[in-house]
């Protein structure tokens, strides 16, 4: 059995490698539908892409990335949400990784939220 000191020290590792940041109203935050419908439609993929590109990016002071289970919008899985300080809540539907990689570099770094990709824009009937 590890000592509980051990225990924090790889908790603490673990969340700086993916990004992770426990809830701070100045971060934005990036969540990501990992229920089964999000995994079966390809979201563990498109949580690796975001993590991974916030990391290398150098951008975990400003964003954390995690994982939430069912968003409740199952036919419109890969659902990823950004959160960001005194705005309105982005969801984007049907994500994959490259269009994450651009939601990284047109919203999260460039400001403009990705229309195209988002619920609002989606055919909702």
């Amino acid at each position: 059995m590890k000592s509980l000191a051990e225990l924090k020290a790889i908790r603490e590792r673990v969340q700086n490698q993916v990004g992770m940041r426990a809830e701070d109203h100045n971060h934005t935050r990036v969540v990501v539908g990992m229920a089964t419908c999000g995994i079966a439609s390809g979201a563990r993929p498109v949580l690796s892409t975001l993590a991974n590109a916030v990391q290398e990016k150098g951008l975990t002071d400003k964003i954390s990335v995690t994982q939430t289970g069912c968003i409740g919008l199952c036919q419109y899985e890969p659902i990823v949400e950004v959160m960001e300080p005194g705005k309105d809540k982005v969801t984007y539907i049907k994500m994959n990784p490259d269009k994450a990689l651009e939601v990284i570099e047109r919203h999260l770094i460039g400001g403009h939220v990705v229309e195209e990709y988002t619920l609002n824009h989606a055919d909702i009937k």
